[in-house]
């Protein structure tokens, strides 16, 4: 007696599950149980394995009929004609499952008359911060494989049509059988196309393309940063003999700014302020990147480096409502080339000034001082 669980129980359906429910739960089943997402785990691989013996005999009409009246006995000593095995039908079912967990279609669907998706593009675009901030329609000019209007892409001369390979039947795949396994490869006749091209098209030497020069529009939105990917579905290279075009992606970067500098949402400037200016405090303007200008006062008594907020003055963020703030950092410039009464004005206000004037000057000094007293203390 068969110790083999229930092939319905082992696929989670019923017996009256049709050809629909019995596919999904293999799949459902096999994406869930797969070695490679289990990696380590010896008891998916036998798992693994029972699933996709009991859709090989559940999938097939005849198999299944027989296993509804007989059960596991219509496969065992030779009853259902060499059993549910892993032959051809396994390697079926095995790269139906493969397709879904490592999106490979691409290479099972050449078979169908040899379409082949194109190849993706790159188009690198280098943009302004203003035109980040504002946003725009940039018209782009690049060279890319269309779809050959000679032969509509069929890649055979005009009159003529493609021939089904008779190495693979039209599947772009060859199986081997070997001991227990059957090894599938691609088609040597075709190169997995599953079809022949005896008269070649002379516009696209049977490639189905043809190189030509295209311009598109590209939507930049506002607050794209650095580095930011735009991506046009369906404007990459056309697809070998009428298959499904590639994509172009837009890699943008941003051109270095003359005054500002950015991070993230937020913009960032240095403006240098006059000794004067930032002992006696003051105000000046200063551009913003909408084109305008505001005003920023200065305390008196204002340090080198300190930085003053202008809220709502920054970048936009990229798909919200938000924008960054503008940080203004002053840098106090020491005057230079001075004249002989500027030079004796300065010696005069510095025989005035006092720790009050200078504190952290002050402060310092008397630290270094006090330190340079401890050392030079008798022991």
């Amino acid at each position: 007696m068969s110790t083999k669980r229930c092939y319905y129980e082992t696929l989670e359906v019923e017996r009256s599950a049709d050809d629909s429910k019995l596919k999904a739960a293999f799949r459902k089943l096999a994406m869930k149980w797969h070695p490679d997402k289990n990696p380590g785990d010896a008891s998916s691989e036998v798992k693994f394995k029972e699933i996709n013996e009991a859709y090989e005999v559940l999938k097939d009409g005849d198999k299944r009929a027989a296993y509804d009246r007989y059960g596991h006995a219509a496969f065992e000593q030779g009853m259902g004609g060499g059993g549910p095995g892993f032959g051809a039908g396994f390697a079926s079912s095995f790269s139906d499952i493969f397709e879904d967990l490592f999106g490979m279609a691409g290479q099972r669907g050449r078979g169908g008359g040899g379409r082949e998706r194109g190849a993706d593009l790159r188009y690198n675009m280098e943009i302004t911060l203003e035109e980040a901030f504002l946003g725009k329609t940039a018209q782009i000019e690049i060279p890319v494989s269309v779809t050959c209007e000679s032969c509509s892409g069929t890649g055979a001369k005009a009159g003529t049509k493609p021939k089904t390979c008779s190495l693979c039947g039209g599947q772009g795949r060859v199986r081997q059988a070997q001991g227990f396994f059957t090894l599938e490869r691609t088609c040597p006749g075709c190169q997995g196309r599953g079809q022949m091209i005896e008269d070649p098209c002379p516009s696209c030497a049977g490639s189905g393309r043809v190189t030509r020069d295209r311009t598109l529009s590209v939507n930049i939105p506002q607050g794209v940063e650095d580095g930011t990917r735009i991506r046009l579905a369906g404007e990459g290279e056309a697809g070998v003999r009428g298959g499904p075009p590639g994509d172009l992606y837009i890699f943008l970067s941003l051109a270095t700014h003359e005054f500002f500098q950015r991070d993230g949402a937020d913009l960032h400037c240095r403006v240098p302020i006059s000794m004067v200016a930032a002992a006696l405090g003051g105000e000046f303007e200063v551009p913003t990147i909408d084109k305008g200008k505001t005003k920023v006062k200065v305390p008196s008594g204002t340090q080198s480096g300190r930085r003053f907020r202008i809220a709502s003055k920054g970048m936009p963020v990229l798909r919200s409502r938000q924008t960054g703030d503008m940080y203004v950092q002053v840098m106090v410039e020491t005057p230079q080339n001075l004249t002989k009464k500027q030079q004796e004005l300065l010696a005069e206000f510095e025989k005035l000034s006092s720790g009050a004037t200078q504190p952290e000057a002050a402060g310092f000094f008397t630290k270094v001082k006090d330190f340079f007293g401890s050392r030079a203390a008798p022991q």
